[in-house]
């Protein structure tokens, strides 16, 4: 049985920088991908960065691009994102999430998505 486990979240202001972190159990195809989603309230899921669970070719989405970075920790079941000049549009909660092969134009699409995570709260204040 595969669970995720994300942590991290916290309260920041606007420039600050935070680190998520994705923790997996249980067995996950190498081809598979590790996708961070957020949702704010009122606003529908949205995909911010993938990265395959063995190897790279991370994509991210055009709000995020050059402020975050999604990689593998040192451990095998272990995957960050890095968050930098935080903004307050990206307050959310931040879920990672697995479960199949997804590819091109899905890959930031949360319906292709079957496996996810409880989530953990950022906020960035002005």
């Amino acid at each position: 049985r595969v669970t995720l486990v994300e942590s991290g979240g916290g309260s920041v202001q606007a420039g600050g920088s935070l680190r998520l972190s994705c923790t997996t159990s249980g067995d996950l195809y190498a081809n598979w991908r590790i996708t961070w989603f957020r949702q704010a309230p009122g606003k529908e899921r949205e995909g911010v960065a993938t990265i395959y669970v063995r190897g790279d070719a991370a994509r991210y989405a055009d709000s995020v691009e050059g402020r975050f970075t999604i990689s593998h920790g040192d451990a095998q079941n272990l995957v960050y994102l890095q968050m930098d000049s935080l903004k307050p549009e990206d307050t959310g909660m931040y879920y990672c999430a697995t479960g199949k092969v997804v590819t091109g134009p899905n890959l930031l699409n949360h319906t292709y998505y079957a496996l996810w995570g409880q989530g953990t709260q950022v906020t960035v204040s002005s």
